[in-house]
């Protein structure tokens, strides 16, 4: 099977929306923050393992936090999934923290303070312009 084949990427999306729906609706470990969300999945085309990039909206400590709370549940994570959906192998899930929405936060930010600066950013009259 190639790596990006139709079938990879429909079972990606699969696997994204159950681990979202399980990580929020199913997991009461109150070290994962209520902010958290599955931003991608990179199943194997072999489907014995999995990677979960997750972003946690918060501090430097609740994004540890939740880190270590969803490791410490990846096995029942992993039985959750394997119940949920119809896959030869239930895929060895290991989670990565991914920063990109906290990044995107911070840049759409500064954009919005260059926008509401508008003075600072033109010029001053010429003098020698108005002559």
């Amino acid at each position: 099977m190639r790596k990006n084949s139709i079938k990879n990427t429909r079972i990606n999306s699969e696997v994204q929306r159950e681990l979202s729906r399980i990580i929020r609706e199913e997991i009461k470990d109150p070290r994962i923050h209520f902010m958290t969300s599955v931003t991608d999945v990179q199943v194997a085309p072999d489907l014995k393992t999995c990677k979960a990039y997750i972003s946690v909206l918060g501090s430097a400590k609740e994004q540890q936090d939740t880190l270590t709370g969803l490791r410490s549940a990846v096995g029942y994570i992993r039985r959750e999934l394997a119940h949920r959906m119809n896959l030869r192998n239930t895929p060895e899930i290991t989670f990565i923290f991914d920063d990109s929405i906290a990044y995107g936060a911070e840049m759409s930010k500064k954009i919005a303070e260059l926008h509401m600066e508008p003075d600072m950013l033109q010029e001053e009259p010429d003098p020698a312009r108005e002559q």
